[in-house]
């Protein structure tokens, strides 16, 4: 994974960032297709094996 500085901090995060509005409860929310909360955590833990650590 690269990283990039964010900004004028010391900050380092992954070049690719993780959207999370895909994630949470279809039942209880604006969108019908959130996935619940197993298959989010498996998208989730991917991400960060993979090195990302921007979401």
């Amino acid at each position: 994974m690269q990283y990039a500085v964010l900004g004028t901090s010391d900050l380092k995060v992954s070049r690719i960032c993780m959207g999370c509005m895909g994630f949470g409860d279809a039942g209880n929310g604006q969108h019908s297709w959130t996935l619940d909360e197993e298959h989010s955590r498996q998208v989730i833990r991917r991400g960060l094996e993979l090195g990302v650590n921007f979401f």
